[in-house]
């Protein structure tokens, strides 16, 4: 019973934690503003932290790396170096924080376009 509480409480607290960034997508960029013709389009990425059962316990900052970082490790498992933000979103789903279904922010979700750019 013991090693169950504390497997829970692990799991419970790396829920709270924001995503990392993969070391090939610590170079990439992240800007709001659309590269220049010199850059290659490459794709479209979503990246996200945060959901009904681990958003109550993050605070709004870990969500907003977490989504942050998401969306640079898949930016750079397409090749990428820079991604330009098209929507950003946070959630207020209900949470099972305190069990009360709040209504606080949970979610943070972030859509851009992938470019590969000369460096």
């Amino acid at each position: 019973m013991k090693k169950l509480t504390l497997i829970t409480l692990a799991v419970l607290l790396a829920g709270c934690s924001a995503n990392s960034v993969n070391s090939q997508a610590q170079h990439v960029r992240v800007t709001n503003n659309e590269p220049g013709k010199e850059c290659k389009f490459l794709g479209d990425v979503t990246g996200s932290q945060g959901n009904f059962v681990t958003g109550g316990w993050t605070s709004n900052s870990n969500l907003e790396t977490g989504a942050r970082n998401d969306l640079k490790n898949q930016a750079a498992n397409m090749g990428g170096n820079v991604v330009s933000i098209l929507t950003q979103r946070a959630g207020q789903t209900g949470s099972a924080y305190n069990g009360s279904g709040s209504s606080e922010q949970t979610n943070v979700t972030l859509t851009g376009n992938v470019y590969r750019c000369p460096e």
